[in-house]
């Protein structure tokens, strides 16, 4: 704690400290499971996967925070975030290595579910972490930066896994990966310290049941602006998975592109996402539409791009390597505003449980479309009715966030408008 011991302005520089390990923690520990996409090919032809199966293999590691992430953010409502998102990080660690040693396709799908349970401490926790080091005025840069770390590792991942696949096998990618993993937990569990504020006076008072309890966190479900956030998130989930796990399928097979090149892409693509998270997060933080333009933004974007992808413009090789990065600048940047936005929009007792609670509706898309999004290109031979798809639901989110505009929009219920 030596680093918080001194003068208050010296401890709030440690700031930047929890933001950098935060964002490598959540970098390490995606790094497997958002470099799946990158390994589609390896995978298909070295377990005999369909592209359903390929999807199911994400949505394995996405099932468990369904409630791991309501579960998640109750604890760290209650604990402290250094021990809940490192032995997070750690679980993630422990099922890759065992996933290693999987004999074949169900117990590697059985392993990433372990995957899952430890990650659904990290997102949240990670989150919670930054936004309680930062005020309004830099929280949605600093968030931008620490969600970057996704698409930071998906893009390191589909830079290095396939070679590693290449080279030692589909198994050795899996030990990568926990090594990576359980580097990121003890990073976060040997730097991270809470923010130098007094603690918040304990209620002696009578407890609330368990049942009002619940009640009350599930009336933000009710919010209009936690309901608009969630149609938001759960649209532009599905466009970053869905375009994350089939681009180097798409490149290679409707833009005749290498697989070799389709994976660079991919990493290109990734690291628009990363800019993207920064650059749409920082632009929130001084736009008079806040959050809620950025969001609305990349939904047109995102609509622009798709709509490329589904006219014969698509089968350039060119135009589709710019049209899938501009998806990864959009598709993937939208996530350091969205998540800002659920952080000032909840009350301050409840921010853990208010980014569980969000984070596990969007867990419902990144379960379900992956493998929809694959029987969809297995049945029709083609990736038009995926495109078509993803547009559709982005065009309804799109409508109907734009029911509310952004001079008269529901205000935050927290501690800053948005």
């Amino acid at each position: 704690m030596t680093a918080l011991a001194g003068p208050a302005h010296s401890a709030w520089r440690y700031r930047w400290t929890v933001l950098g390990i935060a964002t490598f923690t959540q970098a390490a520990s995606g790094f497997f499971v958002q470099g799946i996409g990158a390994m589609g090919i390896h995978l298909q032809r070295d377990l005999h996967l369909s592209t359903v199966q390929l999807g199911l293999l994400v949505s394995a590691a996405q099932l468990v925070p369904l409630v791991g992430l309501l579960v998640a953010g109750e604890l760290l409502d209650r604990r402290d975030e250094r021990w809940v998102v490192g032995a997070g990080a750690g679980v993630v660690a422990v099922g890759l290595l065992a996933g290693s040693a999987a004999p074949g396709y169900v117990s590697l799908l059985l392993a990433l579910l372990i995957v899952g349970a430890g990650y659904s401490t990290v997102q949240p926790g990670g989150s919670k972490s930054v936004a309680s080091w930062f005020d309004a005025s830099q929280r949605g840069f600093a968030m931008g930066v620490r969600q970057a770390g996704l698409p930071l590792g998906a893009a390191l991942a589909s830079a290095a896994l396939p070679f590693i696949a290449e080279a030692f096998g589909w198994r050795a990618t899996l030990v990568t990966g926990g090594l990576v993993a359980l580097l990121g937990a003890g990073v976060f569990m040997g730097l991270y310290r809470r923010p130098p504020v007094p603690a918040a006076p304990r209620d002696d008072g009578p407890r609330a049941s368990l049942r009002s309890q619940l009640g009350a966190r599930l009336r933000m479900l009710r919010e209009p602006s936690m309901t608009q956030i969630m149609l938001c998130g759960a649209s532009l989930i599905s466009v970053q998975y869905g375009v994350g796990i089939l681009t180097v399928l798409y490149l290679h097979e409707t833009a005749s592109v290498g697989v070799g090149p389709a994976a660079l892409v991919l990493v290109a693509v990734q690291g628009a996402g990363i800019v993207g998270r920064i650059a749409l997060a920082a632009w929130s933080d001084r736009r008079r539409s806040g959050r809620y333009g950025s969001l609305v933004l990349c939904m047109a974007a995102v609509l622009v791009g798709m709509a490329v992808l589904m006219t014969p413009l698509g089968r350039s090789p060119a135009l589709a390597c710019c049209t899938l990065v501009w998806l990864g600048f959009f598709g993937y940047g939208w996530y350091g505003p969205w998540v800002t936005y659920v952080t000032e929009s909840a009350p301050p007792d409840r921010t853990g449980f208010a980014l569980g609670l969000a984070m596990s509706v969007n867990q419902i898309a990144i379960v379900v479309m992956p493998p929809v999004l694959g029987l969809l290109k297995d049945l029709s031979g083609g990736f038009l009715p995926v495109w078509g798809l993803l547009s559709a639901m982005t065009a309804v989110a799109l409508a109907v966030s734009a029911r509310v505009r952004p001079g008269n929009r529901p205000r935050s219920c927290g501690r800053h408008g948005v």
